[in-house]
């Protein structure tokens, strides 16, 4: 049974960095991705960046230049490095994942397997 969670979200003000670690179990090998998810109050869950077994990444157009992806697949866990925050990134973050072993990662919600519960991220002075 894969099981995921996410952790490392809170409040942070306008500018600052947050960290968010998302660990997968379960897999019986390392082909599988991990995307990032963010759902703002009000709004459609949206793709934020994610990470195939071949390290190729995507980032939304939002966050591009101030976030980064990265994995460790000894660790089954992949992080997300969210620099220069701003008010409109405040929303909650779900990490999701599903068994692939294409190139591309993929960043649509539909196309993922399991999720993670959630962790919310405020930015706000």
């Amino acid at each position: 049974q894969v099981q995921v969670v996410e952790s490392g979200g809170g409040l942070v003000q306008p500018g600052g960095s947050l960290r968010l670690s998302c660990t997968a179990s379960g897999f019986t090998s390392d082909d599988y991705d991990i995307g990032w998810f963010r759902q703002a109050p009000g709004k459609e869950r949206e793709g934020v960046s994610c990470i195939s077994r071949y390290s190729n990444t995507y980032y939304a157009d939002s966050v591009k230049g101030r976030f980064t992806i990265s994995r460790d697949n000894a660790k089954n866990t992949v992080y997300l490095q969210m620099n220069s925050l701003k008010p409109e990134d405040t929303a909650v973050y779900y990490c999701a994942t599903r068994r692939s072993r294409i190139f591309r990662c993929s960043s649509v919600p539909a196309a993922m397997e399991y999720w993670g519960k959630g962790t919310l991220v405020t930015v706000s002075s």
